[in-house]
C-alpha cells in the first residue's frame, strides 16, 4: 500500500466517527426545525395559544432570527474556542428550548422558545458544515456536506411523522417534548466527537493534535494558518480583504434568497396545501415527500459539484426550484403534484446546500466556521423574512401568490450564485489553474 493510500485508510476511522455523530446532531437539528411546520395545520385548526394565520407567520420567524444571531456570532466564536464546544452547546440550548415550548401558556413564552431553540439551530449548522470539511476527502468535499445534510432533511421527515402519530392523541405539546429527547445525546457528542484537527493546529495546541492524530491514526495537518490566534473580528475582515469582497456579497444575496425560500417552504407547505383542500395527512404526505427529495438531491448535488464545481451545480438547481415551486401555484391532479413537490426539494434544499459546500471548500481550516457562519447568518435574514411573508400573504387570503414570491427568490438566488461562478471560471482562466473555492475532484 502506498503511503499516500495508508494515510488515507488511517484516516477513514476519525473521519467516519465525526461525519457520524455531525449527522447525528444534524438530525435533531432538522427534527426541532421543521416540527413547527408539521403541527402548524394542528395548532392552527385547534386555535392553541389564540394565534392567528399572521401570529403563524411571526412565530416561524421568530425562530429563523434566532438561527439568525446563531449563525453570526457561532462561526466566530468556533473559530476562537472550537466546534466541539460550541456544538455540544448548540445541540444542548434548542432541545432545552422546545421544552419551554411544550409547557408554555401563551404567544410570547411559545416565541421565547423557538427564538432560543433558533441560536442553537443556527449555531450548529454551519459548525457541523466546518467540522466535517476538515476531515473530508478533499475531491469528496461537497458530497461529504451533502450527505451531512441529508440528516436535516430526515429530521424533516421524522417531524411529519412526529405530527401525524402523536399530535392527533396526545396533542401539539407532546411534539416539543419529543424534540427534547436530544438533551440525551449531548453526553455522547461531548464523549466521542474530537476537536477539529487543523483547528488545534491553527491555534498553536499542536501537541494536543498530535496526541488526538495518534489516537485514531490520522493524519496531522501542517500549520499553515494561524489567522485564528488574531483579534475577533480577524477572521471576518479576511472576507473582504483583496477582491474577495465581491465573492462574499455575492454568496450572502445567493444564501438570502435561498433561505427565503428554503424556510418559506418548509414552514408553510403543509398550511398551504391544506389551504387548497388537502386532508392534514396528504399535507405532511408533501412534507415527507420534500424531505425524501431533500436527501436524493444531496447526494446527486454533493456528486456533481465535486465534478463541475459547486457554484454552477447551485445555480442550474435554483433555476430548477424556481420552475418547481411557481408550478406549485398551480392546480393539478394529486399524483403530479406529488411529483412535482417531490422534484421541487430535490433542488431547493440541496441548492442552497452547495452554497454552504463553495465557502467551506475554498476558505482556510482556521477561518472556516467564520466564512460559513456568515453565508448563513447574512441568509438567515432571507429565513426570517420567508415565513413571515407567507403568512401576510396567507392571512390576506392570497396563498397561491406565497409561491410566487418564493419562485421569484429563487430566481434571484440563481443569478447571484451564477454571477459568482463566471467570476470563479474568469478567474480561473487568469491564473491558470482551478480556485480552490471550486471542487476539482
Amino acid at each position: 500500500m502506498s503511503s499516500s493510500s495508508a494515510l488515507s485508510a488511517r484516516g477513514s476511522r476519525l473521519a467516519l466517527l465525526v461525519v457520524g455523530l455531525c449527522w447525528l446532531a444534524v438530525l435533531f437539528d432538522g427534527l426541532d426545525m421543521f416540527i413547527y411546520g408539521s403541527v402548524l395545520p394542528h395548532m392552527l385548526e385547534e386555535k392553541a395559544l389564540g394565534i392567528t394565520s399572521a401570529q403563524a407567520g411571526d412565530l416561524g420567524s421568530y425562530a429563523t432570527f434566532g438561527m439568525l444571531v446563531g449563525a453570526l456570532t457561532a462561526g466566530t466564536v468556533a473559530d476562537r474556542i472550537g466546534r466541539k464546544k460550541l456544538m455540544v452547546s448548540c445541540v444542548a440550548l434548542f432541545s432545552l428550548a422546545s421544552g419551554l415550548c411544550a409547557v408554555s401558556n401563551g404567544v410570547a413564552v411559545f416565541g421565547l422558545g423557538r427564538t432560543l431553540a433558533g441560536l442553537g439551530l443556527g449555531g450548529l449548522l454551519p459548525t457541523a458544515i466546518s467540522m466535517v470539511s476538515d476531515y473530508a476527502p478533499r475531491a469528496r468535499a461537497a458530497l461529504t456536506i451533502g450527505l451531512l445534510m441529508t440528516a436535516h432533511h430526515a429530521g424533516g421527515i421524522l417531524s411529519a411523522y412526529v405530527a401525524l402519530w402523536i399530535v392527533e392523541p396526545l396533542g401539539w405539546r407532546a411534539a416539543f417534548w419529543v424534540c427534547v429527547v436530544p438533551l440525551l445525546f449531548v453526553p455522547v457528542l461531548a464523549r466521542f466527537l474530537p476537536e477539529s484537527l487543523s483547528f488545534l493546529v491553527a491555534r498553536g495546541r499542536v501537541e494536543e493534535a498530535r496526541a488526538l492524530a495518534t489516537r485514531y491514526d490520522a493524519e496531522l495537518p501542517a500549520a499553515k494558518d494561524r489567522t485564528a490566534a488574531g483579534a475577533p473580528w480577524a477572521n471576518l475582515l479576511n472576507l473582504f480583504r483583496g477582491g474577495e469582497w465581491v465573492q462574499t456579497l455575492l454568496y450572502w444575496l445567493a444564501s438570502f434568497g435561498g433561505l427565503l425560500l428554503v424556510y418559506g417552504v418548509a414552514t408553510w407547505l403543509p398550511t398551504l396545501m391544506r389551504s387548497e383542500g388537502y386532508e392534514l395527512g396528504s399535507a405532511l404526505t408533501f412534507v415527507v415527500l420534500f424531505n425524501l427529495g431533500g436527501i436524493v438531491g444531496m447526494l446527486v448535488a454533493g456528486r456533481a459539484s465535486d465534478r463541475f464545481g459547486a457554484p454552477r451545480i447551485s445555480a442550474i438547481w435554483f433555476a430548477l426550484t424556481a420552475c418547481g415551486v411557481f408550478l406549485l401555484s398551480v392546480h393539478m391532479p394529486l399524483t403530479l403534484t406529488f411529483v412535482v413537490v417531490f422534484l421541487t426539494g430535490v433542488f431547493l434544499n440541496s441548492a442552497q446546500t452547495m452554497i454552504y459546500a463553495t465557502v467551506s471548500i475554498g476558505s482556510a481550516p482556521a477561518n472556516r466556521a467564520t466564512a460559513v457562519g456568515w453565508t448563513s447568518g447574512m441568509g438567515r435574514f432571507g429565513a426570517v423574512f420567508g415565513p413571515w411573508l407567507g403568512g401576510q400573504l396567507l392571512a390576506a387570503d392570497k396563498g397561491d401568490w406565497g409561491f410566487t414570491a418564493f419562485a421569484m427568490a429563487g430566481t434571484a438566488s440563481m443569478v447571484f450564485i451564477g454571477i459568482a461562478a463566471l467570476r470563479t471560471a474568469r478567474s480561473e482562466r487568469r491564473d491558470g489553474e482551478p480556485r480552490q473555492l471550486v471542487a476539482t475532484g
